[in-house]
């Protein structure tokens, strides 16, 4: 499976990288990195067209353990998907910003 750190997540956004944020719309209205688009993981299979294939996609939760559930899903279909290390929770920790709620 093909991670990245925050660090280089960082990068990938300045770059206009595409980011998939899994964890439940409660969570992300919460807070969540911004430019990251909401796919909660149990929709995450139907709504893969909405997915561009060709460009490759980060996949984020809270730590990194659903994310990498769906990087497999989505990398068995032939997507380019990474699984972002650490998580919101690690984007959050490192004190930056993040769009959503308090």
């Amino acid at each position: 499976m093909q991670t990245v750190t925050i660090d280089q997540l960082s990068d990938v956004l300045d770059e206009g990288g595409v980011v998939i944020d899994v964890r439940e719309r409660e969570e992300y209205a919460t807070a969540h990195v911004p430019g990251a688009r909401s796919i909660p993981m149990g929709q995450v299979a139907s709504r893969k067209t909405e997915i561009d294939r060709e460009r490759p996609v980060y996949l984020i939760c809270d730590s990194g353990n659903r994310s990498s559930a769906m990087v497999d899903l989505l990398a068995a279909e032939g997507y380019d998907a990474h699984n972002v290390r650490g998580g919101t929770r690690a984007w959050i920790e490192s004190g930056r910003p993040v769009e959503g709620g308090a």
